[in-house]
């Protein structure tokens, strides 16, 4: 019985010991060398990139109204001309003939108005005292309206005649950049005959894109303001180049389309740009970056101090100097300095970088130095 209490002693006193000897290792434990570095504070604005084209405001092609020979071409193909300037001369003199006939024919017109306003007074006084009869006095009266309605008619003809020989000298209905011409002096022209040239407009221009549903809510494309204005929301607009080449001015947006398109996911949009030294030309291909007018300060952290398990993303910290402490944080976009924080984390905290694989919630490290490198 003594050997089996003593046995008993001696069993208690040796876990005893290992107890407090395994306690004190794990007191004693190295700190595990780790790098670090302080989050990054920075200024940034949201933006987005997509394959866009470039389309002319306006966009026209010239066209013949009237039948007759080209008479003339006032202008230099490909180059640049202004509202209202002359592009075509069609030979004016069968509607010159024409428009002079529609004067001699108001002028008769005006003489039987006025023979007929005469008759129709001198019924008038006569009716009354029985001179002519009623039936003699509504055919005055007739005349009357018809010599009226004649003088209405002539008038309208005249006014024909007008626009067709204005239409003899074919005009820019814009400022633009005209095309190669398709018709010779000489040729006869009509409205069937075709597409004289074109002309498009170059500033400014239109660039058109395709945004996903998603960025466009991510972007905040629902509560944009669509009245052209510079202000009219927070988004601005950056074209590049194919060359890579920033393009000097800035655009707007001006148009949003009004459903997603069922077969791509994505909505129609449109931005206005400056284009001053015509460098776009319709039918480019550029880039176009959408981003945010005013810049806001954001923490930035390296991508790799980045972890993620099941409760979702997370960075360690070195929190008072030499203990690691897991933080939880949500992510925003990928920059070129790191990965933005959009939760989680304060702007003086300490990320650990490298070593994450030797480290746990509340473990002790060491901070690499220049002296460990």
């Amino acid at each position: 019985m003594k050997k089996t209490i003593l046995a008993s002693a001696l069993l208690s006193s040796l876990v005893l010991v290992g107890c407090g000897e395994s306690e004190t290792a794990s007191k004693q434990l190295p700190a595990s060398l780790v790098s670090a570095e302080p989050v990054l504070s920075t200024s940034h604005q949201q933006s987005k990139s997509y394959i866009g084209r470039v389309q002319a405001v306006e966009d026209t092609n010239i066209t013949a109204q009237v039948s007759g020979y080209l008479k003339e071409r006032h202008f230099d193909e490909g180059q640049m001309v202004e509202a209202g300037q002359l592009l075509y001369s069609i030979e004016p003199s069968s509607f010159e003939a024409q428009l002079a006939a529609a004067k001699a024919s108001v002028a008769q017109a005006n003489a039987n108005l006025k023979k007929a306003q005469l008759d129709f007074n001198r019924g008038k006084n006569l009716l009354p005292k029985g001179s002519i009869s009623q039936s003699e006095f509504d055919n005055l009266t007739a005349q009357l309206l018809g010599a009226e309605a004649l003088v209405e008619s002539s008038k309208a003809q005249l006014k024909l005649a007008e626009v067709n020989l204005s239409y003899t000298q074919i005009k820019a209905p814009f400022a633009g950049r005209i095309s190669s011409s398709k018709v010779s002096t000489g040729d006869l022209v009509s409205p069937q005959s075709g597409i004289l040239t074109t002309l498009v407009s170059l500033d400014p221009v239109h660039t058109t894109f395709n945004v996903s549903e998603r960025e466009r809510l991510e972007m905040g494309m629902d509560r944009v303001k669509m009245d052209g204005s510079e202000n009219s929301n927070g988004v601005e607009v950056q074209v590049m180049l194919e060359n890579g080449q920033v393009f000097d001015h800035l655009g707007s947006l001006d148009y949003l389309g009004n459903r997603i398109d069922l077969a791509t996911g994505t909505l129609a949009m449109r931005a206005i740009v400056p284009n001053p030294d015509f460098r776009l030309l319709p039918g480019q291909h550029i880039r176009v970056e959408l981003r945010e007018k005013s810049p806001t300060d954001v923490l930035v952290v390296a991508r790799r101090a980045v972890q993620t398990d099941l409760e979702g993303h997370f960075v360690m910290l070195v929190v008072n100097g030499d203990t690691a402490e897991r933080r939880n944080v949500e992510l925003g976009r990928q920059l070129d300095q790191g990965i933005v924080i959009t939760n989680g984390l304060k702007a003086d905290d300490i990320v650990i970088t490298q070593g994450l694989q030797r480290i746990r919630n509340g473990a002790p490290v060491r901070v690499e130095s220049q002296t460990d490198k």
